[in-house]
């Protein structure tokens, strides 16, 4: 699987490249782990475990006895990497065998032997040596010269199988026109050969569970009950900051919309502050992490007021008690997760509730000089 906060950390330090200004940035080591970055950055010495580089360019001369975190413009790694490695830029290189897993996004990608699995989307893809997992390709122009030992899914406008080369697992096809690319019988099987519309690969990932429409309504169900139980929580905790909140973001909602814009602008791009230097790079997962809880709180906010709005339409009193609450929650949680499901439309209204949400938090907590509240009925 994907480390998620790690890879996110090397795709902002490659969104930074700009800014690293220095021919050789600084270097901080903690635990035999090393955080690299600048203009250019060699990363050379021995004993290092995990190594996190960000520059224009990244060359890797060293061994490196844990996992590899890479981002820049062009990346070389003429040293062996005895876990797994992610790196994203314009050319990449990796000379010497991978131990674990490679997760690689970039124009040019030229590989040898990857021990574990192998997911790469690129320009133009040279495969050239085994690799012992599944391979999940995705690029303009492959080129497969070894052998594949698990499944094989590949999307690509051209696809070269050189002497040799061997798929020992499924090859799964995605082609714009089903049938049209040749496969060699040394190559793999047709038996083993599975073609599909290209329009199908975002939606395919290795052993997939195939979804229905009753496990699609019972999750449906499931997030609107976790939503309502939150809001009652909530409600049962702070009942009256939550009223405070929910009056506020229904009273100006726009107002808490641009609030919570900026709030949110203001945390996501710390994160970005912090890449620009080494040390910086450790608190990036807490950045993203407090942009992530604010923004559920926000939504489950603003999911809750719209509940309690609408149970006021309909004659209803003012919820009380953990029964009417929750109630509340559930209608608000039931509306807000329709509205989601709409194409395009319904991404909108959900970053719209998020950040109406984040907006009435941040005005209540902060209280800017310049904004001057309605008066408020405290209410539970």
């Amino acid at each position: 699987m994907l480390k998620g906060v790690k890879l996110s950390a090397a795709i902002l330090g490659l969104l930074c490249l700009p800014a690293l200004a220095q021919e050789s940035g600084p270097t901080k080591e903690y635990g035999g782990d090393k955080f690299q970055s600048g203009w250019t950055v060699i990363a050379d010495q021995s004993g290092i475990d995990d190594l996190f580089a960000a520059g224009s360019t990244v060359r890797v001369k060293s061994d490196i006895a844990g996992s590899a975190y890479l981002a820049g413009r062009s990346i070389t790694v003429t040293g062996t990497i005895a876990d797994e490695v992610f790196a994203a830029g314009l050319d990449i290189t990796l000379e010497n065998p991978i131990g674990g897993d490679a997760t690689l996004a970039g124009n040019s990608i030229d590989i040898q032997e990857v021990g574990g699995d192998l997911r790469v989307v690129g320009g133009n893809i040279d495969i050239n040596g085994p690799v012992a997992g599944y391979a999940m390709l995705a690029g303009d122009k492959v080129h497969l010269n070894n052998v594949v030992t698990g499944d094989v899914y590949l999307a690509a406008r051209e696809v070269e199988f050189k002497d040799g080369t061997r798929v020992l697992g499924q090859l799964v096809l995605f082609e714009e026109k089903v049938g049209t690319l040749e496969v060699s019988a040394d190559v793999v099987p047709e038996d083993r050969i599975e073609r599909r519309d290209a329009s199908e690969w975002s939606d395919t990932v290795p052993e997939m569970a195939l979804e229905t429409w009753q496990s699609l309504l019972v999750s449906f169900l499931y997030g609107a009950v976790i939503l309502s139980l939150l809001a009652s929580i909530i409600a049962a905790i702070i009942p009256e900051k939550l009223a405070n909140l929910r009056c506020g973001l229904l009273d100006r909602p726009l107002h808490n919309l641009w609030f919570g814009f900026l709030a949110e602008s203001v945390v996501v791009g710390s994160a970005i502050i912090f890449a620009m230097t080494v040390i910086g790079i450790l608190l990036i997962p807490a950045s993203l992490v407090v942009a992530l809880v604010v923004g559920v709180v926000g939504y489950v906010v603003a999911a809750y007021s719209v509940g309690v709005a609408l149970t006021l339409l309909i004659g209803q009193s003012e919820p009380l008690s953990f029964a009417t609450r929750f109630l509340a929650g559930g209608v608000g949680a039931l509306v807000v997760s329709a509205l989601a499901l709409i194409p395009f439309f319904g991404w909108l209204v959900a970053l719209a509730l998020v950040l109406a949400g984040v907006g009435a938090i941040t005005l209540m907590v902060f209280q800017p000089a310049f904004y001057v509240p309605r008066e408020q009925t405290q209410l539970a």
